[in-house]
């Protein structure tokens, strides 16, 4: 955080959970300058903790990387949101993703279906739900405008929230959602395209009307230009969380078209490399796959959209790097995309 040692001491007398997360990565304490990876008006971003695959998922170390890798905006992920605001931590997040492992999406072959869960694990996920909405129905929010505070005044800004609804989810869950959104100080909330949509989508453009934030459905390879058509016109927010790489995967050949055709109405947009279906449909590092990224981030500068562009790496680092290096490869592939 770029506080001086004066500031840095009234912090710690009005905000011992911030000071504590501040002094055990001290190279946030007195920072020259803050991180920017906006480029002539595209907001370059970062989703967390997914793209630090491998490396430690909890808030303060995201932050510490991020403001060394110099990127000063992120959508992140409920987990370590939660945790940090007191949450139950729940299991299995964040930890290795081999390449080519189904659903993986790491370089390599392609990844597989998902396969289905046992009925073991359906309980498992199902009582794991049971004690996250008992804890989510009891969270004070101010925990969470302390986080986004937190991560602002570090230079981090949040403009997106993933969390994922579900039929299941009580309504005060669905207003915890967007209350949390707004808490944090990001302007989407964003979750997987759900597989029980129409019904789904409407509930939840219902309740994204109420609070008046949008909410960006991310889809995989099932991904076609219609996609999205049906959610949206149940809600003016209902929008695109818009994954280039996955769309050129599913063998759409028209992303460009796409984003100028939608872009009203894409929240952000995530990018990767990935192959076209028939040569492969891999994750490749960038450059080396047919996602037009370069073409994308040019477009956007010129026609001004203002939504954020995605960071989400998915390719396995070479020998000797790691997923923080490869991030910043990505990131001044962008700059040199927008330059």
């Amino acid at each position: 955080m770029t506080y001086s040692r004066r500031q840095f001491g009234k912090l710690a007398a009005t905000s011992l959970p911030i000071a504590a997360a501040a002094l055990s990565h001290p190279r946030l304490l007195f920072a020259a300058e803050k991180p920017n990876s906006k480029v002539n008006g595209v907001q370059i971003g970062v989703i967390t903790p997914y793209s630090y695959h491998n490396l430690s998922n909890d808030a303060a170390s995201l932050l510490t990387m991020m403001v060394r890798d110099g990127i000063n905006a992120t959508e992140i992920q409920s987990p370590p949101v939660e945790e940090w605001a007191g949450g139950p931590k729940m299991p299995g997040f964040g930890g290795p993703r081999p390449a080519g492992a189904p659903g993986a999406g790491m370089n390599g072959p392609p990844p597989g279906p998902r396969p289905k869960p046992t009925p073991e694990q359906l309980a498992a996920q199902k009582a794991r739900a049971e004690v996250m909405t008992k804890w989510r129905l009891s969270a004070p929010m101010a925990k969470f405008e302390e986080f986004g505070k937190w991560y602002k005044d570090a230079g981090v800004t949040i403009y997106g929230f993933k969390l994922q609804l579900t039929m299941d989810s009580p309504d005060a869950e669905y207003d915890y959602a967007f209350n949390v959104t707004k808490a944090l100080g990001a302007n989407q909330l964003t979750m997987e395209m759900p597989d029980d949509m129409p019904a789904l989508t409407a509930k939840i453009g219902k309740f994204a009307e109420k609070h008046k934030v949008m909410v960006g459905y991310h889809a995989h390879t099932q991904a076609l230009p219609t996609t999205w058509d049906e959610a949206m016109s149940q809600s003016p927010y209902n929008g695109i969380n818009l994954d280039i790489g996955h769309y050129t995967a599913a063998g759409n050949h028209d992303a460009l078209a796409f984003i100028k055709k939608n872009h009203a109405k894409i929240t952000s947009m995530h990018l990767k490399d990935r192959k076209f279906p028939e040569n492969g449909g891999s994750n490749m590092p960038w450059g080396q796959g047919d996602t037009p990224i370069r073409e994308a981030l040019q477009l956007m500068k010129k026609e001004g959209y203002d939504f954020p562009a995605t960071i989400e790496l998915e390719y396995s680092p070479s020998e000797g790097s790691d997923s923080e290096k490869e991030i910043s490869k990505c990131l001044a592939y962008a700059k040199a995309a927008l330059a």
